[in-house]
């Protein structure tokens, strides 16, 4: 269930994963390796990394769900965390993506449930709002974008990053690869990434190069 290992597809919404926990349980999910994580909302569960068994113990706090980042090795995941919580389905988002995107169809298969092509800034709006429900989960996706698009979504990343870290970061696509470069701290690290996610589609899987500033007094005598 390792989701941070994913192939170059510069994107966010839906999340890779969702992970149902009752109110008041808990589940443990092992994974190779976890250098960070974020809990959008932990009112409503926590997260806990347990190095030596290699797990993260889920925790269900009050009914209600969450989003959590995870990054290892410069690559980003988002899981859902249900508690407690029913999936969550809109019938009218579903129509308004197939009518934005004419060619957006559902499949009976197993690792690729959905294939549809981008092909312009109607068919990615109605997609980010039909993607942050419960329909999908981001491996069961099949995008195809237009260049018109990546610009599109490319412009939304900037105002994001400099919401989150003012000029200090930047975005830029290589192929269908979105890199984040720049000096930021870990707080607006983590806003930039929030950012991303909350204005993209797809997998979760761009090139997270963004570092933090080296300390005032470095190089000095």
């Amino acid at each position: 269930m390792w989701a941070l290992a994913l192939p170059a597809a510069a994107q966010a919404w839906p999340v890779d994963w969702i992970h149902d926990v009752e109110a008041g349980k808990e589940k443990f999910v092992r994974l190779p390796r976890l250098d960070w994580f974020e809990v959008e909302d932990p009112k409503v569960a926590k997260v806990e990394w347990l190095e030596e068994s290699g797990e993260l113990l889920l925790t269900g706090l009050e009914p209600g769900r969450t989003v959590v980042l995870l990054g290892a090795d410069g690559k980003v995941a988002a899981w859902r965390l249900r508690v407690a919580s029913k999936p969550v389905t809109e019938d009218v988002l579903f129509t308004a993506a197939q009518k934005a995107c004419p060619d957006l169809k559902p499949t009976p298969l197993e690792d690729v449930k959905l294939t549809v092509t981008v092909q312009d800034e109607a068919c990615r709006k109605a997609l980010t709002a039909l993607f942050q429900t419960d329909a999908f989960e981001a491996r069961h996706l099949e995008l195809t974008f237009t260049d018109k698009v990546l610009q599109a979504q490319l412009k939304a990343v900037e105002e994001g990053l400099k919401a989150a870290a003012g000029r200090k970061a930047t975005a830029r696509y290589v192929g269908a690869g979105l890199v984040l470069e720049g000096q930021v701290t870990k707080e607006e690290h983590r806003k930039a990434l929030w950012e991303v996610l909350r204005r993209t589609l797809g997998r979760f899987a761009l090139d997270d190069r963004l570092v933090e500033p080296p300390p005032a007094d470095a190089g000095a005598d």
